[in-house]
């Protein structure tokens, strides 16, 4: 069995591979930038790097892979594609997803700078590892008033989030005090929660840690389900843990 990580530590090793300092600051690896149907239409910057080994992954190489995979982009550069592909495809929306873009606070908080000068609503996908671990990275994302934060939780209780991401089990607290720290900081947000390999009981934990939070969290969850596309399933496998519900591609 593979030794379990510290996923804090584990983002500032990826930080230190995926990011540099560039003339206008810090730049950060991505791999791709796409228009795309979720949201109803939105433009995604997809980064390089994670904190967690999520078995699940759809995007498992570039996370994998930080040393060789992508190209660095400055802030400006990565606002300037993203409003290009909305401008361009009548989108309103955009992302960062992929990986894990909170890896590079000062990157990601200037990018948040250049998008917010535009009338567009910035969805920002995350684990919520180091903003449940930094309060202020929170309250630094209050400033800006066109963000909405996708915090996706991995399992519903610590064992299954430990057997999920290969973190460990500790950690899985930090996703749920990043709940709490947007909501103190007044940064609008919801839970995004795999529910795939989940049953009753850990599903019932996760409510009730929730309405601890905040009551209304619960009527905001966002279902996630493993989609099986062929690498996954075969990573899936070889982990020897299978979903109990997932999205089939036929």
């Amino acid at each position: 069995m593979s030794r379990l990580f510290d996923p804090l530590r584990k983002a500032r090793e990826v930080e230190s591979i995926v990011t540099r300092q560039g003339e206008e600051g810090q730049e950060r690896k991505y791999y791709r930038f796409r228009g795309g149907s979720w949201y109803g239409g939105i433009a995604t910057a997809d980064c390089v790097g994670c904190c967690l080994r999520c078995v699940f992954c759809w995007s498992y190489y570039p996370r994998e892979h930080p040393d060789t995979c992508g190209t660095f982009y400055s802030p400006s550069e990565v606002a300037r594609r993203l409003l290009a592909i909305a401008k361009r495809r009548g989108y309103n929306k955009v992302r960062i997803s992929g990986s894990e873009p909170t890896i590079g606070k000062e990157h990601l908080l200037k990018v948040f700078e250049y998008v917010s000068v535009e009338k567009v609503l910035f969805i920002l996908e995350t684990n919520g590892i180091l903003i449940g671990y930094d309060r202020d990275y929170a309250r630094a994302l209050s400033r800006f008033d066109n963000i909405h934060v996708r915090v996706s939780i991995k399992g519903c209780t610590p064992d299954e989030f430990s057997r999920l991401t290969g973190a460990v089990p500790e950690a899985f607290e930090l996703q749920l005090k990043a709940l709490e720290n947007l909501l103190d900081a007044g940064v609008s947000c919801h839970p995004a929660v795999m529910l795939s390999f989940s049953d009753r009981d850990s599903i019932a934990y996760l409510v009730q840690k929730l309405s601890e939070i905040e009551p209304t969290l619960v009527n905001n969850i966002e279902e996630e389900y493993v989609i099986l596309y062929p690498h996954v399933a075969r990573r899936l496998k070889q982990a020897g843990i299978w979903p109990r519900t997932y999205c089939s591609l036929r």
